[in-house]
C-alpha cells in the first residue's frame, strides 16, 4: 500500500485483460468502512517523468498524439516503468528517446497517483538539469507521433491556465517543479 492505507479486504478477484503494460481487474472488496462492492481497476507498473530545464530556462517538452482523447496533448516526456527498471533508469531511456536529451543533474521532485479513482498508477516526477543534446538519439517507439516543443514556465503556466490541451501529469509535475523552476531563474 503505497500510501500507508489500511487495504480492502479481497473477496473476489477477477482478471478481465492482461496487456503489455498493464492489467485490467474487477473485484469484489469489502472496504474499511464495510461497504462491499465490485470494482474495477488498471494494475499498472507506474510512470516516470521528467521535467527537462534547458541551460537557457525552457521547458522541453512534446506535443504528442493521444488515441484516447483524439488529439495532442503538450506533455513533459514520460513513460512506464519496465520490467526489471527503476523510475529514474525509465526516464533517463524516455528523454534520450522522445526528446534526444540527456541530462547531467537529476533531482527526485515528488510522486503521485494518476487516476486513483480506477488505476494503482503512480508517477515519479524528476527535475532534469544540464541537459545536452544526443547526437544519435535511439529511435522514438513506434507507436509515438510527437513533436518537441520549448517553452518557457511562463508560457506553460499560461497554457495551463488558459485550458489548453496539457496533460494532468504534466500539470502536477509542472507545480511540483515550480519552486525549483524559481530557483533557477533568479540564479
Amino acid at each position: 500500500m503505497p500510501l500507508g492505507q489500511e487495504p480492502p479486504q479481497l473477496l473476489k478477484q477477477r482478471l478481465f485483460y492482461e496487456g503489455r503494460k498493464f492489467n485490467f481487474e474487477v473485484n469484489r472488496l469489502r472496504l474499511p468502512n464495510q461497504a462491499e462492492g465490485d470494482w474495477e481497476c488498471i494494475r499498472h507498473p507506474g510512470g516516470a517523468l521528467a521535467v527537462p530545464v534547458t541551460n537557457e530556462g525552457q521547458l522541453v517538452m512534446v506535443r504528442q498524439y493521444r488515441f484516447a482523447v483524439i488529439g495532442r496533448l503538450l506533455e513533459f516526456p514520460a513513460g512506464t516503468v519496465e520490467p526489471g527498471e527503476t523510475p529514474a533508469e525509465t526516464i533517463r531511456r524516455e528523454i534520450q528517446e522522445e526528446i534526444g536529451y540527456s541530462a547531467q543533474t537529476w533531482l527526485p521532485i515528488g510522486n503521485f497517483p494518476l487516476a486513483p479513482g480506477y488505476s494503482d498508477e503512480i508517477i515519479h516526477t524528476f527535475l532534469a538539469t544540464d541537459l545536452e543534446i544526443i547526437e544519435s538519439p535511439p529511435d522514438a517507439d513506434a507507436d509515438e507521433d510527437l513533436e518537441v516543443v520549448l517553452l518557457t514556465p511562463a508560457e506553460l503556466e499560461k497554457s495551463i491556465a488558459a485550458g489548453e490541451a496539457v496533460d494532468a501529469k504534466t500539470i502536477a509535475s509542472f507545480y511540483l517543479a515550480k519552486p525549483y523552476l524559481e530557483k533557477l531563474a533568479a540564479l
